[in-house]
């Protein structure tokens, strides 16, 4: 599956260009002047990666080397569509070049990307070499730094460090510093044992971050044995030599969650100050438009874990995460499921488009928190219900606010984000027709479809299941939606309805045990 999945990703990033739209604004503070009609420019980017890039624009790396900008999270422009198997060229932007005095040696710690290349290339059998994907860090002395994957198969990945002095490189290798079975021939970092899918990680991911008390953290990790997580020298932007947590695991560093070749990859943190967590990301299923994708997140006081969900606590901990049908540990069962695939209906009397757009395995996604407005940002790519253009496996890049609930847990907004800051409502506002979408906890390959339900002034919800909805506190904002016995707790938000081109009420709410419970207003 990862080869054929491997090879249609990029075949489909090369063939869906920029969408078209009107040029980048450059006003980086959209909340001053939100428009009538939000406009959206739209590009393809697989596994996006946000990163700043300084004078308030932000960009996104994916795989394949593939880049956008934006400057308001809406409208997005393309950089570069990324390169093609065993076909990368040097001119490139963010290609990694190689070091002064790099060494053509395997056992060299600085190599040139060619002999890089070449250990990741080692399996008779293999796919030709890719670049997955990329994290890009703004650090404090002002420097770029790049960490790049290089796959050749499931099983034959490593992950390396480049350093630019300005965003735009160029970007200077400091060498491979992890490896995976065939590239790190066969054994474990520290030479000790034998890489085991089971135990051990597919090197691919990486995500670079500080964390609340200024240390420096690499997070990765793709299915095998799980996700994984390093510290790292901040001035050399590879992982720490003398650490006891990067020794862990054969040298792999601390394992955070999930074991036994789960279908568990894309890991990015984020820390939230207002709920004082580290905030896991990561992504469920296969990334095909049927593989199921969906984001889930896991919640820690510390970068380093140990992680939880909301059902399962650190001390049982994630590490019981394992594969399978009937496994009462199923790794299904675990991790709070933000988003998956879903359709939201179109009813009668709805303005607009008749057909609305289904979305499929949205995931790889990043997330970043503005410091001045407090706001959060989900970064992620999706599939589409159909395909798109006549590509089966057509995606784009996606932008969702989030907002922390009463539980402390993130929460994802129903639709894209459009710079609407509405979110003080009367419950009179709140009366009528709604579409409802509950995620469970599958995998789902088909896009779950919203069912309707009506919504009384008196605060009675009717329709498949029954219960009440009301609108607490002083904010005019909070939501506690009961729906069959089971309270979510969340907050209501103006929205744009792309579909049927109108601004409408919405919310989203998630439940004690994990479940996400998303809401929106019929379309008048």
């Amino acid at each position: 599956m990862y080869r054929v999945i491997a090879a249609i990703g990029l075949c489909f990033m090369l063939l869906f260009p920029a969408g078209c739209g009107d040029p980048i604004i450059t006003n980086n503070k959209p909340d001053k002047a939100i428009p009538i009609t939000p406009q959206f420019s739209d590009v393809t980017v697989h596994d996006p990666s946000v990163f700043s890039a300084g004078n308030g624009e932000f960009r996104i790396i994916g795989s394949f080397l593939a880049s956008a900008r934006t400057t308001d999270f809406m409208k997005w422009q393309l950089e570069q569509r990324g390169g093609a198997a065993n076909n990368y060229s040097a001119a490139l932007k963010y290609y990694p070049q190689d070091k002064p005095g790099a060494s053509t040696a395997a056992d060299s710690a600085a190599q040139t990307m060619e002999r890089q290349k070449a250990d990741v290339l080692r399996p008779e059998q293999n796919d030709g070499l890719n670049f997955f994907a990329s994290d890009i860090h703004h650090m404090p002395n002002g420097k770029f730094y790049h960490y790049y994957s290089l796959t050749s198969t499931w099983k034959s990945s490593a992950i390396g460090v480049a350093i630019a002095e300005n965003v735009d490189g160029p970007y200077v290798s400091q060498g491979l510093f992890v490896r995976s079975a065939e590239a790190g021939n066969n054994r474990t970092p520290d030479g000790k044992e034998t890489w085991n899918f089971d135990s051990h990680p597919n090197c691919i991911d990486p995500q670079a971050f500080f964390d609340n008390d200024g240390t420096f953290w690499l997070v990765y990790g793709s299915w095998s044995g799980g996700i994984f997580i390093y510290e790292i020298d901040p001035d050399t932007g590879m992982p720490k030599a003398e650490s006891a947590l990067n020794a862990e695991n054969g040298g792999y560093g601390r394992k955070l969650i999930a074991n036994r070749h789960s279908g568990i990859e894309a890991p990015y943190i984020i820390y939230s100050p207002e709920a004082d967590y580290y905030y896991l990301f990561t992504s469920f299923g296969g990334l095909a438009a049927n593989g199921g994708y969906n984001i889930r997140i896991f919640r820690s006081r510390n970068a380093e874990g140990p992680y939880e969900d909301a059902e399962h606590d650190s001390g049982l901990g994630t590490q019981k995460m394992h594969p399978g049908e009937g496994n009462e540990d199923d790794f299904r069962n675990y991790g709070v499921k933000l988003i998956g695939g879903y359709q939201f209906a179109h009813i009668p009397g709805e303005s607009g488009a008749s057909k609305t757009t289904g979305y499929l395995s949205p995931g790889h996604n990043s997330a970043y928190q503005d410091p001045l407005t407090g706001k959060y940002y989900l970064i992620h790519h999706t599939r589409f219900v159909g395909g798109k253009n006549n590509i089966t496996e057509a995606h784009e890049v996606r932008v969702r606010e989030m907002f922390v609930n009463e539980d402390g847990w993130l929460i994802a907004a129903p639709f894209r984000y459009d710079a609407g800051n509405e979110r003080n409502f009367s419950a009179s506002q709140l009366n009528g027709t709604w579409k409802l979408i509950n995620y469970g906890r599958d995998i789902n390959t088909t896009a779950h479809n919203s069912e309707t339900y009506e919504f009384s002034s008196e605060g009675i919800i009717s329709g498949a299941d029954t219960g009440t909805w009301s609108l607490l506190g002083s904010d005019g904002k909070t939501a506690h939606i009961i729906l069959g016995g089971i309270l979510y707790t969340g907050v209501f938000l103006r929205s744009w309805d792309d579909d049927h081109k109108r601004w409408v009420q919405a919310f989203t709410a998630l439940s004690a045990n994990g479940i996400a419970l998303w809401g929106a207003m019929k379309a008048q």
